[in-house]
């Protein structure tokens, strides 16, 4: 493996700490986070969510980079639509939820959450992959360690986010309620915002969509 291989492997553990922490990525997780009661369970959360995302990121993108894929902008598109559907979902999931949810719907949440995201930026990451590494087996390694980082990085955002809710809700009951709804509301708004993003300027429903994988 070329050093200059091995240099860019090392940076993508780096690119995926950053990539937790994209606007999307940090909407979701913080509404799903602020339903917990302990930071233990917080950080399971941000765990899953970086599982679920390294899964299909190694999986799609390692079949993009091993086979030369070339993804249509309405494909492409479409999986960021997605996104936006899940953020609104997951908002007006916050705004029904009780404190009495499921543990176990509760942890396949963040899993299938970190899924789609990663099936949205699978690409993206694959295309940048191409772009700096020609080795088939140093890129699938890049994406690899570009997860791991992923998953490390959601972990410290995930437990950063619910640290101030956890610490009030312990004292002001109605605290860590009014934190669910807002998360709610926010991933709600944010989703929407992307949605029209994609139709508007994307035109995903248009005759020549326009994608710009990022």
């Amino acid at each position: 493996m070329l050093p200059d291989a091995l240099t860019a492997i090392a940076l993508g553990a780096l690119l995926g700490l950053r990539h937790a922490t994209d606007a999307d990525h940090v909407v979701a997780v913080t509404a799903i986070a602020s339903r917990e009661q302990s930071l233990g369970r917080a950080a399971w959360i941000g765990a899953l969510w970086g599982i679920g995302h390294t899964l299909t990121l190694v999986v799609v993108g390692g079949a993009i980079v091993a086979f030369r894929l070339v993804i249509p902008p309405r494909v492409g598109l479409g999986l960021e639509f997605g996104v936006a559907l899940m953020l609104i979902l997951l908002g007006f999931a916050n705004l029904r939820a009780s404190d009495g949810a499921p543990r176990e719907r509760a942890a396949a949440r963040p899993f299938l959450v970190g899924l789609v995201h990663g099936l949205a930026g699978s690409a993206a990451v694959a295309l940048l992959v191409l772009a700096t590494i020609r080795g088939t087996v140093e890129a699938l390694a890049y994406l690899f360690v570009f997860g791991v980082g992923t998953i490390a990085g959601m972990v410290a955002v995930t437990v950063l986010l619910a640290a101030p809710a956890i610490y009030a809700g312990a004292r002001v009951t109605r605290f860590q309620s009014g934190i669910r709804l807002a998360a709610g509301a926010l991933s709600i708004a944010f989703g929407l915002l992307l949605a029209r993003e994609l139709i508007v300027e994307g035109g995903i429903f248009s005759a020549v969509p326009t994608w710009d994988p990022r």
